[in-house]
């Protein structure tokens, strides 16, 4: 599994979860019963993990919904 975003915002780790997952792209929010634990501190960001054959896929699906910024860096 390789992680291609990490962030505290619900929202964007919802529709991305979403979008690749409608995608048939395997999807895995890691963190997210740390992140639960904390609050609304955002100490623990949530992460996306994706299989790494899929990798560029959900990078370029991701780049087209217009969250690019999110990506992290390879």
């Amino acid at each position: 599994m390789v992680e291609i975003v990490r962030t505290s915002d619900l929202v964007v780790i919802g529709f991305l979860q979403s979008l690749l997952e409608n995608a048939n792209i395997p999807v895995f929010v890691a963190d997210m019963h740390m992140s639960a634990l904390e609050g609304m501190t955002r100490i623990f960001p949530r992460r996306i993990l994706v299989p790494e054959d899929h990798a560029a896929q959900a990078r370029r699906l991701i780049g087209e919904a217009g969250l690019g910024a999110e990506l992290r860096h390879a």
